[in-house]
């Protein structure tokens, strides 16, 4: 199939022979398609977003922007109810990222060591729940009873554990920390607790950073709870806002048809443009975020789904 020809001044060389080649060709179309999925749909987002509001409501910007301009993301720095959106989101994605990680890896531990009495009723129980659940209404009446609405626990605490982070976890723990480690650990006199801060956590930086970017990325784009458990607008996070924005377009889009004003048309023309630059300000965080742990996240990831 392959000859490798090896040399100490130069480095290795594989030599591939006509079914390599191919599927390596194949494989780089898919890729170069895959990535022509994702990076179309984003330049055409930022396009817009860097364009004259009169061109993108007219719709002249495809791939380039048109027009240059960056005064969209003057209105998005000035407005109070996006820069509150940012702020709000910020709030619920770090509190509700560290809630949900400290309570995701100090149950997928337990349920990772053998000798835990009853391991297996635990077990089906958190897995049980992932394949029924209560509902929308059961949820809200819950919510509603335990006085959580209008609050930030409200989109915090429902979805704190997710039953399928905490079986990636365990799966981690079981597959990447030596039985040997806990045995040497007990050997040497350290109780549970100290095993697990000592020994444990120190090792599980993979998956701690799996559930950090899973938690971050699902609560920064909180928008149905957000949109059923809170009514002030104060409170709103930057999805809810955008989800304003987009309303505001298509109400003033109906009045520019029904009074053929043009003083509605440039606002409208400005407001199809900022749902743009708010999309591409929305997304910032979590691109920001991703490159820091990237290594991680694909090392955790693999080990926790493909492994035992």
């Amino acid at each position: 199939m392959t000859a490798v020809k090896a040399s100490r001044n130069r480095p290795i060389r594989i030599k591939l022979d006509s079914r390599d080649r191919w599927f390596h060709l194949v494989n780089y179309v898919l890729l170069g398609l895959c990535i022509l999925i994702i990076a179309v749909p984003l330049l055409h987002v930022i396009s817009q977003s860097l364009s004259a509001p009169s061109d993108v409501l007219n719709g002249r910007v495809t791939f380039l922007p048109v027009n240059f301009t960056a005064s969209t993301y003057g209105y998005v720095l000035r407005d109070k109810n996006i820069m509150s959106g940012y702020k709000n989101s910020l709030y619920y994605m770090t509190v509700g990222t560290l809630i949900s990680v400290v309570l995701t890896i100090l149950a997928a531990y337990p349920l990772s060591r053998r000798d835990l009495f009853g391991r297996k009723v635990f077990l089906f129980l958190f897995t049980f729940t992932m394949l029924f659940g209560g509902g929308m209404i059961p949820t809200y009446l819950v919510v509603r009873q335990l006085k959580l609405i209008d609050s930030i626990w409200a989109l915090v605490l429902p979805n704190a554990i997710n039953a399928y982070n905490i079986i990636i976890a365990r799966t981690f723990f079981q597959t990447s920390i030596p039985t040997e480690l806990y045995e040497a650990a007990e050997i040497d006199g350290a109780s549970d607790a100290l095993v697990f801060f000592r020994v444990v956590m120190p090792l599980s930086a993979s998956i701690v950073a799996v559930m950090v970017l899973l938690n971050a990325i699902s609560l920064w784009n909180v928008y149905f709870d957000a949109l059923i458990y809170l009514n002030t607008s104060s409170k709103y996070p930057l999805q809810m806002v955008l989800r304003n924005i987009m309303m505001s377009a298509q109400v003033q889009s109906a009045m520019v048809e029904a009074t053929g004003k043009v003083a509605s048309a440039e606002m409208l023309a400005l407001t199809e443009a900022l749902k743009y630059t708010t999309i591409v300000c929305a997304s910032l965080p979590v691109l920001a975020l991703y490159p820091f742990i990237q290594k991680h996240f694909t090392k955790g990831i693999m080990i926790g789904t493909l492994k035992g």
